[in-house]
């Protein structure tokens, strides 16, 4: 006779956290533990609660301190304190972790990162690496501008997309780098020195995404900040947030509170350029209509009040006026008509269209970007072709 095997004890999840909760509250020692650690990742509530995680060299502890027991705090917690903070162990059911419920806090001091932040800061400043008079001018108008980031990420496609957008003509040269953990400090400055060796970018922009102060910390090393020092490329440094600052800021050229906001600074912006032209254009003819109308008041003037002679005299005066007058006119309208067409020459040479016109075609997925790789294409996939004169839906074999 065969043998039934027994039916298998389940339990919900709720069942196996609530079990658990149980097994920390009724802990003598976890009920009532002091726990020493440096604050990260610090936010208050606009309930009044606290959330903190505790970190040390070798672990985290999330934490929350209640309004009603954080009344009692003496100091306002900050990222990077030191503190010993009492409490209880126990599970947030829902979200199915144990965590620390803080009774009490004690400051014990300045973090180790904080401390060794100002003492680099301190140390270069005495050297007169932030000093202005090292500050190379940023380029108003670069060639081409470096980027020295993640490959992937928010801040490259910010910098990608104002750059393209704002100045279309400029090159934009992307070099992957590390910007967090092990060896991300090699990175950077291997990226900086990659640039100022190949001598390929007028403006160079360094930076990442905002973090906390141990996802910064490789803009914050001295090997980083003497890199950007010695670069003979003016230097961007666009590194977190508006409230991040790191040693790289101030060894920078210049700051950008973002990633995008320093791409704005790199280029200028094309449309308002065009725009500057013609309102320049607009004054200049103002300016010599205004000329001529003046001349004929006063021819005016004269023939009321002099003998018919003397007015033919100032009628000769005043044709010679005339055209040296226009003949400036059109020597100034010229130059700058010059000045607009080789700018707009430029513009259309560099231009991806222009480059269809040789004989390129650019591929397109059905998303409606740039196939970039053929990696990217699998048989039988359909895309369109993008040719000088039109498009073509294709398939791949």
């Amino acid at each position: 006779m065969e043998q039934v095997k027994p039916e298998p004890r389940v339990a919900t999840v709720s069942q196996i956290n609530g079990y658990v909760k149980k097994i920390l509250d009724h802990n003598i020692i976890l009920n009532n533990v002091w726990v020493k650690g440096e604050i990260s990742n610090y936010k208050r509530h606009t309930s009044g609660h606290l959330y903190i995680t505790l970190k040390d060299e070798g672990g985290v502890l999330k934490s929350v301190m209640f309004r009603g027991a954080a009344l009692s705090l003496t100091f306002e917690p900050a990222d990077g304190m030191k503190v010993m903070a009492r409490g209880r162990i126990s599970v947030y059911e829902a979200g199915g972790a144990y965590q620390l419920y803080i009774e009490e806090m004690r400051k014990e001091g300045v973090g180790d990162l904080y401390a060794a932040f100002e003492r680099l800061k301190k140390k270069l400043a005495d050297e007169g690496l932030f000093d202005d008079k090292h500050k190379k001018p940023i380029p108003r108008f670069p060639d081409s501008v470096g980027v020295a980031t993640a490959a992937t990420g928010a801040a490259v496609r910010d910098i990608i997309n104002v750059i393209t957008r704002r100045s279309p003509h400029t090159k934009i040269i992307i070099r992957p780098t590390l910007v967090q953990g092990e060896g991300a400090k090699e990175s950077i400055k291997g990226a900086i020195e990659y640039f100022n060796r190949e001598k390929n970018a007028d403006t160079l922009i360094i930076g990442r995404g905002g973090g906390s102060i141990e996802d910064l910390w490789a803009f914050n090393e001295e090997l980083v900040a003497r890199a950007i020092f010695a670069s003979e490329i003016p230097i961007i440094s666009a590194v977190g947030h508006e409230t991040d600052f790191t040693i790289a800021d101030f060894a920078a050229d210049l700051r950008a509170p973002t990633p995008s906001a320093a791409a704005e600074i790199a280029v200028p912006d094309s449309a308002e350029l065009i725009s500057a032209i013609n309102v320049m254009r607009a004054r200049i003819e103002r300016a010599e209509a205004k000329r001529i109308e003046n001349g004929r008041l006063v021819l005016k003037r004269f023939k009321m009040r002099t003998p018919r002679d003397k007015i033919e005299e100032y009628y000769l005066r005043l044709d010679s006026l005339m055209k040296h007058m226009d003949s400036g006119f059109r020597l100034k309208t010229g130059e700058r008509a010059k000045a607009l067409a080789a700018a707009s020459s430029k513009l259309d040479a560099l231009s991806p269209l222009k480059t269809l016109t040789r004989g390129y075609s650019i591929p397109i997925n059905a998303d409606g970007a740039v196939i970039k790789s053929a990696k990217e294409m699998n048989s039988g996939d359909e895309f369109c072709l993008r040719l000088h004169d039109g498009e073509k839906n294709c398939i791949v074999k």
